[in-house]
């Protein structure tokens, strides 16, 4: 006899509210710098490395600490490691606000990027802990998606705000008062979920995930800036040979970080990789239409950030009503594989896009990005219910990891196709920084004497947008082939099928008070 699983309460989807929390700051620190930039040269004076680091080590050391952090969570707990990890992104949040130097603020980012990779797979296992019933569940992996998407837009906005009306170092007070929350709140309503006989930490595990992660998406996320820069190639070759290294310590080591009895979950294989290529489709868009709106279109970074929340309307209706559809008996491949054909349409819609097509290319973005937030919801959904509830933590870490590799791996493939394109497109006698970027040909322009320099911005907003076109073009065929994996690939999966305990006879750990 099967026993239905338990409906989650008014006490659960409290707990998930305050999980918001974390979700919400985690995702806009991605792009919460956006428009402080300025003001961190003027006060700080970075040099350019310094610079780019000040970005780049956020993202590097998140993703290069997924796996570990989700492993990690499975065997202290889960929400212990939350509340870890909201304290120590709190600390690095004041740290950042006040730094006096560059080197200070890089640190603190990088304990904001520590803090962050504790927090993402921490909050999506304890969503599958606490929603054990398959519809309630969906419900919550959908409001999950549409905040953590949110989050990216919002950063950019509340930045701009921020920055204008107090100081840079404000972008990161605002995480005190959310984190202050979680840490107060998270004991009394957050249950406590931790695999019983999680085994010994994989110690070899850990650097050899990091050495695998993190040359891979370094490489990956410089290419289109510099090509296939021999640098860049080396460092992506070096990842995969760690990465194969990693796969043989996890398939014979008696306690592996990643189990492969994960991949037994009939549909988390699929999950993952089609999660990847939905990433993918995520960040190659919102690659070439920030520059569109900014330097094509001549909007300024605030109004830019402005114009672009308007396409999270589509995305914050779409999640819940996939997860409606599955629950009413639609066949998750087919919604899945009609996000996936909504996204390229999406793609479609951006190829078309002229040097003057604010509202086609806001409709682009809508489009495509509900698309991929279905797709994104359902997946999540399906890889938590397939995966052992032991593994949660290890599940929920993979794929924020395959997010990860998406979007380093977009960046590389469509803007090295959108450079191609503008390099070729720019007129032949141009100076050398304008046939390298668009910025740089505005750069230029600007100096250059009246017609002159209008004709190289026109001449350059026309090459942008060109290769902003053949991009979408390689976009929408990618997506159009990821719709016809998922519909082979999870033709056969049911939709709500869930995954045995490793552990017989022993249940996940799951109770108020943290035993």
């Amino acid at each position: 006899m099967t026993m239905t699983p338990p409906r989650a309460g008014r006490r659960e989807w409290t707990a998930l509210a305050v999980l918001m929390l974390p979700l919400l700051l985690v995702s806009m620190d991605v792009s919460v710098l956006y428009f402080a930039v300025p003001e961190i040269s003027a006060d700080l004076r970075p040099s350019g490395t310094q610079q780019l680091w000040i970005f780049d080590i956020y993202g590097f050391v998140l993703a290069g600490l997924l796996m570990t952090m989700g492993s990690l969570g499975d065997r202290i707990g889960r929400r212990r490691l939350l509340l870890i990890g909201a304290g120590a992104f709190g600390a690095a949040s004041l740290l950042a606000a006040y730094a006096h130097t560059a080197e200070t603020l890089i640190a603190a980012r990088a304990v904001l990027g520590i803090g962050g990779a504790t927090l993402m797979p921490s909050t999506m296992a304890l969503v599958r802990t606490m929603f054990t019933d398959p519809a309630q569940r969906a419900k919550a992996i959908g409001l999950w998606s549409g905040v953590m998407t949110a989050g990216i837009a919002l950063g950019s906005v509340m930045s701009g705000v921020l920055v204008e009306h107090f100081w840079w170092g404000s972008v990161f007070l605002v995480n005190l008062p959310a984190m202050a929350l979680l840490l107060i709140l998270g004991p009394v309503l957050l249950p406590e979920s931790k695999n019983p006989a999680p085994g010994r930490f994989d110690l070899i595990g850990v650097p050899l995930s990091m050495a695998a992660v993190l040359p891979v998406v370094y490489g990956l996320k410089e290419l289109p800036s510099e090509g296939w820069n021999v640098r860049y190639v080396v460092s992506i070759t070096v990842g995969l040979l760690f990465a194969a290294l990693f796969v043989h310590r996890q398939r014979t080591t008696a306690s592996p970080m990643i189990s492969p009895a994960l991949f037994r979950g009939h549909g988390f294989t699929p999950a993952v990789v089609l999660t990847t290529m939905s990433a993918f489709g995520m960040m190659g868009s919102a690659y070439f239409t920030t520059q569109y709106l900014q330097s094509v279109l001549d909007k300024s970074a605030l109004e830019a950030a402005l114009w672009s929340l308007l396409p999270s309307v589509l995305i914050g209706v779409a999640a819940p009503v996939a997860a409606q559809l599955v629950q009413r008996g639609v066949d998750r491949a087919h919604v899945v594989t009609g996000g996936f054909l909504v996204a390229a349409g999406g793609y479609g819609l951006l190829a078309l896009a002229g040097t003057d097509s604010l509202w086609p290319v806001l409709a682009a973005c809508g489009v495509m990005a509900s698309g991929i937030v279905v797709v994104m919801s359902l997946l999540t959904d399906l890889a938590l219910g397939t995966a052992p509830v032991e593994r949660a933590g290890a599940a929920s870490s993979l794929l924020e990891t395959g997010t990860e590799f998406g979007g380093a791996l977009s960046m590389a493939v469509l803007g090295s196709i959108g450079t191609a394109v503008y390099r070729h497109d720019i007129p032949a006698g141009a100076p050398a920084p304008a046939q390298e970027t668009l910025g740089g040909a505005l750069a230029v322009a600007a100096e250059l004497p009246g017609g002159a320099g209008d004709a190289l911005a026109t001449a350059a907003r026309e090459a942008f947008t060109s290769g902003m076109q053949g991009a979408a073009i390689a976009g929408a065929v990618l997506l159009t082939g990821a719709a016809g994996l998922a519909a082979t690939g999870l033709r056969r999966i049911r939709a709500h099928e869930e995954a045995p305990t490793e552990n017989a006879g022993r249940a996940d750990r799951v109770s108020p008070s943290g035993g």
